[in-house]
């Protein structure tokens, strides 16, 4: 989160915060339905399935909503999920698998939340190991993501045009 959140802004954040709470659950409460959704070669699309589940269907969040381009940039965002707050105003879901940190998808989505003028908030669903065929962890995603995305947060120097992000494991 930003080191300072405009007053103007503090009952949005309340009010993604309480999404994210929703989904933090989801995942807590679902996590065998999901290890077993992702394994070793799973499809993208399953997982992102799962979480749709409670991201379009319960909360209302767009699935696959191309974004208004921002201005001099040619873009196209299509976020896998869009949640609006008001105008102008939302939050970016994308659920991430083999390439979360391999192919930089994580600093992908952020992105394009910092690109879009419709998102100030990203959620972002990231599997805690990623598997390799003998089902043994390849690579850990969710410490690297945590990382590397709170990297541009708690110094306004460092900081971008996003005021939120939550990083999810599942």
């Amino acid at each position: 989160m930003k080191a300072a959140i405009p007053r103007e802004h503090s009952q949005e954040v309340d009010e993604v915060d309480a999404l994210a709470e929703r989904l933090r659950g989801h995942i807590h409460d679902t996590s065998a339905e999901i290890a077993a959704i992702y394994v070793h070669g799973a499809k993208s699309l399953a997982v992102q399935a799962h979480f749709a589940k409670l991201l379009r269907l319960e909360l209302g969040f767009g699935e696959e909503v191309v974004l208004t381009p921002q201005s001099g940039f040619v873009t196209q965002a299509r976020p896998d999920f869009f949640f609006r707050l008001g105008l102008g105003r939302g939050v970016i879901a994308e659920v991430e698998r083999g390439g979360t940190t391999t192919n930089n998808h994580d600093l992908k989505d952020l992105w394009k939340a910092h690109l879009s003028p419709d998102s100030h908030h990203l959620f972002l669903i990231v599997p805690w190991n990623n598997w390799k065929a003998d089902g043994s962890a390849r690579e850990r995603p969710f410490q690297v993501v945590a990382r590397r995305i709170g990297a541009f947060f708690g110094d306004p120097r460092r900081e971008i045009d996003v005021l939120s992000a939550h990083i999810f494991a599942y």
